[in-house]
């Protein structure tokens, strides 16, 4: 039965209806095969009974019974054929998408273990044991297996490209090399095969770093993120907390002014009550005289007249109330008064604000030094770069295009280009000075207009107590005591550059808005000597947390 049912074709042991290997086979009387199954139901749907192979007619339904001969060969069939697709499955490995395919292979294409650069073929295991045990074959070179090996020949020459020429940077054949590459610095492929190789595994270091670095500035910026989150969280907390203290304040004025007016219109009225009730007391006893008066001028009872006129002839005992007057309370100044203590409220309250933002500014603290090749010829620097003054004096001194040689002014060494920076100057005893920072671009020869639009960021101390800011339009501005040092702060990102009394803890004015786009430095104007009434220098002071 082994035998003949290999003789047989799969189209033989296939049901025509469900066109399926058999299953419970059964035989007409017309000789055709079906699964019992299939053909039951197509009786079940179509009347008369017909063969659906010959169309042959039933007039009743016919009777089946499974042929257990056709059962047999089709159940060995779908062994056999189970057994095949199985053996075929583990013993050929086809090539997947991206595997090389054996060049040898007929029918289904084996995945490629080797290529051969001589061949110009790839092969797989089987295919590739000729190389492996044939003496001439032994010597050709194998690789790992690649595609389009036509590609690793010369176009021109057909021959292996096996040579590099460095002076054209391209893969050459050894014919190449004496006509079109004569003299050309040629190297193996190997060769320049490791030198490539070695700067590959630095740029690939180098893109290692790159991508480090990237990711730190992520982790930076995510910390930076974090600690604006944590300042924003502290500002609020700050901003509701003080703000909340003002508004309880405000209504507490506001309460104690209302309570205030009404007690003093209650004590008025009171007052006035008291004076009401006495005066119509006595228009009630004077009521009463007048009465009796008069009953008594009509008496015709001569002794009895006679008798009560000393009585009745003089008024009741009265106060005089030509005196007496309620005057309104007065309410001159109970308003502002009241705002006045308000404003010292409100006035500690920004105390503790500036202190605050001034200890949060220091953390920004620099160290900055004074650069003696921007200082004009007039001015003294100490030797450690931290104190300036005028001379008086003009030295001569070189022609650096750095210097400034007309404002007596000198920049710092140290120069910021983002971030945030503070640095402090003790301004004690000067009656002039300048301070601020500048661009790396100003003009530093002739006269100079200092605003920022021609780069400057600056206030300054003239004669008689005069504070300005040197905005677009010169700003007076009216200090409460004068500094004696001042802090100075800039926000590169914010475009922020504001001025601090550090003793009292004071903002003094601030540029806001600014678009920087260059180096800033620290700018220092210590002022004239003005015959020594200006002599004392402007110093560089180290920045104290606690202050």
């Amino acid at each position: 039965m082994s035998a003949a049912s290999c003789l047989l074709t799969e189209d033989q042991f296939l049901c025509s209806i469900c066109l399926d290997v058999f299953t419970d086979p059964v035989t007409t009387s017309c000789g055709h095969n079906f699964c019992k199954a299939c053909i039951t139901q197509h009786w079940n749907v179509n009347v008369p009974y017909q063969c659906p192979n010959c169309n042959k007619l039933f007039y009743t339904r016919p009777e089946l019974q499974v042929n257990t001969y056709i059962s047999e060969m089709a159940a060995q069939f779908r062994q056999s054929a189970q057994q095949k697709a199985s053996s075929s499955s583990s013993e050929q490995q086809a090539d997947k998408p991206g595997e090389v395919p054996c060049d040898v292979c007929t029918g289904t294409k084996l995945k490629a273990l080797k290529s051969c650069l001589v061949c110009l073929d790839s092969y797989c295991e089987t295919h590739l044991e000729p190389h492996l045990t044939r003496s001439g074959l032994k010597k050709h070179q194998l690789i790992d297996p690649v595609e389009n090996l036509e590609g690793r020949m010369c176009t021109k020459q057909d021959k292996l490209l096996e040579l590099f020429c460095k002076t054209d940077q391209m893969c050459v054949c050894k014919l190449c090399t004496v006509l079109d590459h004569k003299n050309h610095d040629v190297v193996p492929l190997k060769e320049e095969y490791e030198g490539k190789k070695a700067e590959l595994g630095k740029t690939e270091a180098e893109i290692q770093q790159m991508i480090q670095k990237r990711r730190l500035k992520i982790q930076e910026i995510k910390h930076s993120v974090e600690l604006s989150e944590e300042d924003a969280d502290r500002e609020l907390a700050n901003g509701v907390q003080v703000f909340t203290a003002l508004k309880e304040s405000v209504e507490r004025r506001m309460n104690e002014l209302l309570d205030m007016i009404k007690e003093k219109q209650r004590k008025t009225e009171k007052q006035a009550e008291g004076f009401i009730k006495e005066l119509e007391q006595e228009i009630s006893e004077l009521k009463k005289r007048c009465t009796e008066v008069e009953q008594l001028s009509r008496s015709e009872d001569h002794l009895h007249l006679l008798q009560s006129f000393r009585t009745l002839n003089t008024a009741p005992p009265t106060k005089d109330c030509t005196g007496v007057r309620v005057s309104p309370p007065s309410y001159e100044g109970t308003v502002r008064r009241a705002v006045n203590q308000l404003e010292e409220t409100l006035s500690k309250q920004m105390k503790k604000l500036f202190e605050a933002e001034l200890k949060r500014v220091q953390k920004s603290a620099v160290d900055v030094t004074l650069d003696r090749d921007t200082a004009h010829p007039n001015l003294i620097l100490s030797n450690d770069g931290k104190q300036v003054h005028d001379s008086d004096v003009k030295k001569n001194l070189p022609n650096n295009p750095k210097r400034f040689n007309c404002f007596v002014c000198v920049l710092a060494k140290q120069s910021f280009s983002s971030g945030r920076f503070y640095y402090k100057v003790q301004v004690k005893e000067k009656t002039e000075w300048i301070l601020g920072v500048v661009r790396e671009s100003i003009n530093r020869k002739g006269k100079i207009t200092m605003t920022p639009p021609n780069g400057y960021w600056t206030i300054w101390l003239r004669k008689k107590n005069e504070y300005k800011a040197c905005a677009d339009s010169r700003v007076r501005l009216s200090l409460k005591s004068q500094p004696q040092k001042v802090g100075v702060f800039v926000d590169y990102e914010e475009g922020l550059v504001s001025f601090h009394d550090v003793d009292a803890a004071a903002l003094i004015y601030s540029f806001t808005g600014c678009c920087f786009t260059e180096k800033l430095y620290p700018y220092y104007g210590p002022g004239l000597n003005d015959g020594g009434k200006n002599s004392a220098p402007l110093i560089i002071s180290p920045v104290n947390h606690t202050e």
